[in-house]
């Protein structure tokens, strides 16, 4: 028996700017990640408007200060996720990331901080930055992503977001 896809809109870096964009491209995911660096809570009032949203804290959010833990790991379609904000520094991957992905075994790590958009693999765990939705910063694009999950299959898919926020 084949499982429905599940859908899962992935954000980080939104530094307080809730881009209406995200309401066309989230529209009917079945939960949404944030990855850190929230800004405003008022951003996940507006994801909640969408679906469930599962948020960790960022270095912009002061970690614990913001009542989102700074890591989190949860089951969604059968898979192990975990969000975390930091997980590269300087292009590297963290000791400390590396050390939680060793000790997790995770399917998935969805991750922020650098605003750029990744996605590759660290042995079997796909590591998934959206890049940043918040306001343009370096040269870098603005994104967002989608995550989905079907038939024991984990598709990561980068939107880029235009330059100015809608």
């Amino acid at each position: 028996m084949t499982r429905q896809a599940l859908r899962i809109g992935i954000i980080a870096d939104t530094h307080g700017l809730f881009d209406r964009a995200i309401l066309r491209h989230f529209e009917g995911v079945d939960h949404i990640l944030h990855a850190g660096d929230i800004g405003d809570r008022a951003v996940l009032a507006q994801l909640e408007r969408l679906a469930p949203v599962t948020a960790v804290s960022g270095n912009v959010d002061g970690y614990e200060e913001s009542g989102y833990p700074p890591e989190t790991v949860l089951e969604l379609g059968g898979r192990r996720i975990a969000l975390r904000h930091i997980l590269y520094q300087g292009g590297k991957l963290t000791k400390e990331g590396r050390a939680f992905l060793d000790r997790e075994r995770l399917d998935v790590c969805i991750f922020g901080h650098t605003h750029q958009p990744k996605a590759e693999w660290y042995g079997a765990t796909l590591l998934f930055n959206p890049g940043s939705a918040g306001p343009k910063r370096f040269k870098l694009p603005r994104g967002l992503g989608i995550l989905t999950i079907a038939n024991d299959i984990i598709t990561p898919i980068h939107i880029v977001l235009s330059e100015q926020s809608d």
